[in-house]
């Protein structure tokens, strides 16, 4: 299960996107960042897409990919259908997809909410074919805080996201390899040490 806690005095992402200003831009580094990863596959799957936004992005630059979410917040989903996005109501437990039947899974700042994170990646592996690619992301708490703070961003920074564990590069490769992934990439985003960045960008292949 994600922990209780990540739906709790919750914060719409996009609400908080349209204010702009460096929040905003961030976002949209990241997600090219993300973007960019993308190769030749046709299937995508956001696995907890929240409310869409990247998901929108990635229908624009790729109107031609079967692409579509699932999330596990009732709420999420609610938002993404009024804006007209393909997504399902799902746990990432449990996946409501065919063995071998996905070429990319996208997988952002969901993984540290989780209690069962192996579980988690054991199911993503299973959806993915051989080959294909899952691109996932998560952040370094301390760092955003911080940020946060500096931007005087007081209600974010002191915000209760429900985070489970804090996932460090080294650590996030050795779960995927120990689960048969082959790693293609790991990046902290956007400086090159993870001591100062705010995320991780990994990609990973399933053999």
């Amino acid at each position: 299960m994600i922990s209780k806690n990540s739906s709790k005095n919750h914060i719409y992402q996009r609400k908080q996107y349209q204010k702009g200003g460096l929040g905003r831009w961030y976002w949209d580094y990241r997600d090219k960042q993300v973007i960019s990863r993308i190769r030749d596959e046709y299937s995508i799957l956001d696995i907890g897409c929240g409310e869409g936004i990247t998901l929108e992005r990635l229908i624009k630059r790729f109107p031609n990919k079967d692409i579509r979410g699932i999330d596990y917040i009732q709420k999420n989903v609610e938002i993404c259908k009024k804006n007209g996005l393909q997504v399902d109501y799902g746990s990432v437990y449990n996946l409501k997809t065919d063995n071998n039947s996905v070429d990319c899974v996208i997988f952002l700042e969901v993984i540290e909410h989780l209690d069962k994170p192996q579980k988690a990646l054991k199911e993503i592996y299973r959806a993915l074919k051989p080959g294909g690619s899952l691109i996932l992301i998560f952040p370094n708490d301390m760092i955003f805080k911080i940020a946060r703070i500096l931007a005087f961003k007081f209600k974010e920074a002191f915000y209760n996201p429900g985070h489970v564990k804090q996932w460090t590069p080294k650590i996030m490769r050795k779960t995927l390899e120990q689960l048969g992934f082959e790693i293609s990439k790991i990046e902290n985003v956007p400086f090159y040490f993870w001591s100062c960045s705010l995320h991780c960008l990994t990609t990973a292949k399933k053999k």
